[in-house]
């Protein structure tokens, strides 16, 4: 698979304004909007949602047309620099659950943790959180009520509008977390900033933290119920959930710790209404998306209306090679790029995912050492994310090229593992509610109870958040709140570019910020 890297013409504000938009939520689907002004485009109501769409689609794809043809980005190449994609291979790549065959460009830097502020994959994903922030600041701007009285846009209609402000201001609080956590001190730019050739400022990661809670504790008053909206779209559940995790990582974030507020929120989250769906495979199925009680937020995928190949579409055909049979995932073909290391396979009783349903491998014809990391047969590839459906079904994309199979941001599962770190962190609330919520996820995993455990450690919730949420996008920012994700505390193959792993500079807990941007932004460091 090969990846097109990054030229340097990409601007320091990805966007300041959309001229089309294009709908890709499977509740969301509406007729794009083409070569119209923004002046036109807001004054019917009837276009709200589509743009609203624009703001979601971001997360999912990279450009205007099928296989992320037409980037909204210049510069990059829409497929290799899918928001979805770069943020899995941030936050997966650098740790014990993730190495990639391909020697594309700056690519390998990642695992080896020697990258610098020329690699066009940090570069990428950077660009890609202020396009969001851009496109929902735009949104933003324009749904104001002032705007809205002046268009006539009132009752029911300016009502709808509010509640689509509302979501775009969440997805917006989403990047800018993102951002949080990858980057620390950032450009900072609102729907309150004029739009011109001056770079943003920079704010420092405890003011965006704050700026972002705020953002939050508003929202949670102001957006739809929990599992009221539309399949895919933010309500205040989604909200609790990203406090929960802003709260959890609050001492890395801003030195002080709010692990009671972590739990606060997971708990709000859990008494949501949401529960476990029953089988741990059928969560990562082209139709999750079917009676599933568990995912909080997904980003969706269509196999026909999200032409990717980011996201889903990524991380299935990625994982495939070897003597692997591509059918067997509802896809026509394999990437040979991901697979695992020995450390993160050995938290598990086996590798065939006999006992711990987690824990399933692809062990034939593979060597659980990797000797040589661009060899896709050297490291076990996890069994997990699917585009066949719960009945065995493939995709509903003909060709097999694109996957249906949603991806859970945030999931029930996370919670529960939220609130019994932070228990333990002492965040208050109850020991033996934590258990019960672990030992909740064990038997699901387990079949039955035999995978139960009777105490918990800080080391045995770390383990578990890798066994539940594997490949799901949290294992960088889990190894950073606990110590060990450039320490010598723990080694994984490869860690350092060291097949024995090393310990790596304490600054690798950040990423940098793009040299392109530091030379466009003078308000930058």
């Amino acid at each position: 698979m090969k990846l097109n890297r990054i030229n340097s013409k990409i601007l320091t504000v990805a966007a300041a304004c959309l001229l089309t938009f294009t709908s890709c939520e499977k509740d969301l689907d509406r007729e794009p909007i083409t070569e119209v002004t923004s002046a036109s485009m807001y004054a019917d109501f009837n276009n709200y949602k589509n743009i609203l769409a624009k703001c979601y689609a971001g997360l999912a794809m990279s450009g205007q047309t099928g296989g992320d043809g037409e980037p909204d980005i210049g510069g990059i190449d829409g497929g290799t620099s899918n928001y979805l994609r770069q943020y899995f291979q941030l936050q997966e790549l650098p740790t014990d659950e993730a190495v990639i065959a391909w020697q594309d460009g700056a690519l390998p830097d990642l695992h080896n943790m020697t990258w610098s502020a020329n690699n066009e994959f940090i570069t990428a994903f950077y660009y890609r959180i202020f396009y969001q922030v851009a496109v929902c600041n735009e949104f933003i701007r324009e749904t104001t009520d002032t705007k809205l009285a002046s268009r006539n846009i009132t009752g029911e209609n300016a009502a709808k509008a509010v509640d689509y402000r509302n979501e775009a201001r969440l997805l917006r609080a989403l990047s800018y977390y993102h951002a949080i956590d990858l980057f620390g001190n950032v450009p900072f730019v609102t729907e309150e900033a004029s739009v011109g050739k001056d770079g943003p400022p920079r704010i420092t990661r405890a003011d965006l933290f704050k700026y972002v809670e705020a953002e939050l504790k508003d929202l949670e008053t102001t957006l739809k119920d929990p599992r009221t909206n539309e399949y895919g779209r933010a309500d205040k559940a989604v909200a609790w959930a990203l406090l929960a995790k802003l709260y959890l990582n609050a001492e890395v974030y801003t030195g002080t710790a709010r692990y009671s507020d972590a739990r606060i929120y997971a708990e709000k989250v859990i008494n949501a209404g949401y529960g476990l769906k029953s089988k741990y495979e059928d969560l990562f199925l082209a139709d999750n998306h079917m009676s599933n009680p568990e995912v909080v937020f997904p980003i969706n995928f269509d196999g026909q209306h999200t032409r990717t190949f980011g996201g889903t579409t990524y991380i299935i055909h990625a994982a495939i090679g070897g003597s692997m049979n591509p059918a067997d995932f509802g896809v026509n073909g394999g990437w040979g790029g991901l697979r695992t290391t020995r450390s993160f396979v050995e938290l598990f009783p086996d590798a065939n995912g006999s006992k711990d349903k987690r824990g399933k491998f692809y062990t034939e014809g593979q060597d659980i050492e990797i000797n040589n990391i661009s060899t896709f047969t050297d490291g076990y590839p996890l069994i997990k994310f699917k585009n066949l459906t719960s009945t065995g079904r493939p995709g509903s994309d003909p060709a097999g090229d694109f996957v249906d199979t949603d991806f859970p941001m945030f999931r029930l599962a996370d919670m529960y593992l939220t609130y019994a770190e932070a228990v333990l962190r002492g965040g208050g609330g109850s020991q033996a509610q934590a258990l019960q919520y672990v030992n909740a996820l064990r038997t699901r995993a387990y079949g039955d109870n035999t995978g139960n455990v009777s105490s918990l450690t800080l080391d045995f919730i770390l383990n578990e958040r890798a066994r539940e949420l594997s490949w799901e996008a949290t294992r960088r920012t889990d190894l950073i709140r606990f110590g060990k994700f450039t320490s010598g505390a723990y080694l994984w193959p490869w860690k350092g570019g060291v097949k024995a792993g090393k310990a790596v500079e304490a600054h690798r807990v950040l990423y940098p910020i793009p040299n392109s941007d530091l030379i466009a932004n003078p308000n930058l460091i």
